[in-house]
């Protein structure tokens, strides 16, 4: 069985990085996976994913224009501080509602504001939360996180949405960045930069949210800062200003996107039966109302018209 989980691991692992498999089938892969075997590199794995996320990102910002990136960062800032307040209010409200215990329901509700995974590890020190409370939170954030990338582009199209349209909610409704970009691609290319930078602009966010609960827990934690995001726009910069290198950013950017779905691959293997069984239902319920409402409020705000570019 060792031997037969690690062929199967780097064989879809190399499918991913080859290209063969979309953003939405790598992660099926891995959810796959993940629920048959055993994982033959639970340890290391995560610390790999968030490392080739975060390289992938900066890879995706040779592929971008820079007055977009711009453009898109402006607009997006008023709605992402208005949907992270709404969202941490209305987290706790129902996390205290469901008696969810310790700071698991905090926890989930940051990783649902701001940006998912990366979120939940930079909060979690400041808490002190333990290791359960972190599975927790984490199982019920990437479980969510992965039907989002695998049910929004077919809902984008049967409701005609625009790639405006689509990669903004995208960014507003779905959890981790790795997601966003994913189903963001699948959708178009004007969604990927949509998506990808306001998300990105979200991501600052662990910020001011990390030194206000260290603040108020009086923690001495250090403050995790996403340089990644800095080197995304040095990215777009050398993109959109030495049209002499196209060919390297090209060739950059498109290895961005495979490692995003490698990445992907890597996120869904880490979602197994033992994660579905730590939840539990209190967290998993608290987790789904406030994703529901933070997606569907956003859609239709969205298709409305409020929120635009």
């Amino acid at each position: 069985m060792a031997l037969t989980s690690k062929v199967l691991f780097f064989l879809f692992l190399a499918l991913s990085l080859s290209g063969w498999l979309s953003p939405p089938l790598a992660l099926s892969a891995g959810i796959l996976f993940g629920l048959s075997f055993p994982h033959p590199y639970g340890a290391q794995s995560p610390s790999v994913a968030r490392f080739l996320l975060q390289a992938s990102v900066v890879g995706l910002g040779f592929g971008m224009n820079l007055h977009e990136v711009l453009k898109a960062g402006r607009s997006g800032f008023f709605y992402t501080a208005i949907s992270i307040s709404f969202a941490i209010a209305l987290g706790v409200g129902l996390g205290k509602m469901l008696q969810v215990r310790g700071n698991s329901s905090f926890l989930i509700t940051t990783g649902t504001a701001i940006c998912g995974g990366s979120a939940i590890a930079a909060i979690g020190p400041i808490l002190e939360a333990n290791e359960e409370e972190m599975a927790v939170a984490l199982g019920a954030v990437f479980i969510l996180n992965s039907i989002a990338l695998l049910i929004f582009p077919p809902i984008g199209g049967a409701l005609h949405l625009s790639q405006t349209q689509f990669g903004l909610w995208a960014a507003l409704a779905i959890h981790d960045t790795s997601s966003v970009v994913g189903a963001a691609s699948k959708y178009g290319a004007q969604a990927l930069v949509i998506g990808t930078t306001v998300k990105l602009a979200r991501a600052l966010w662990i910020v001011p949210l990390a030194l206000a609960t260290a603040a108020v827990k009086r923690s001495k934690s250090r403050v995790p800062l996403p340089w990644f995001i800095l080197f995304f726009c040095l990215a777009a910069v050398v993109n959109t200003y030495l049209p002499g290198l196209s060919r390297l950013t090209h060739a950059l950017s498109t290895l961005g996107r495979l490692g995003l779905t490698a990445t992907l691959f890597l996120i869904g293997t880490g979602i197994s039966r033992s994660t579905l069984r730590e939840v539990g239902w209190r967290p998993l319920l608290q987790a789904v109302l406030l994703w529901l409402v933070v997606g569907c409020g956003s859609l239709y705000l969205i298709r409305a018209g409020l929120i635009s570019f």
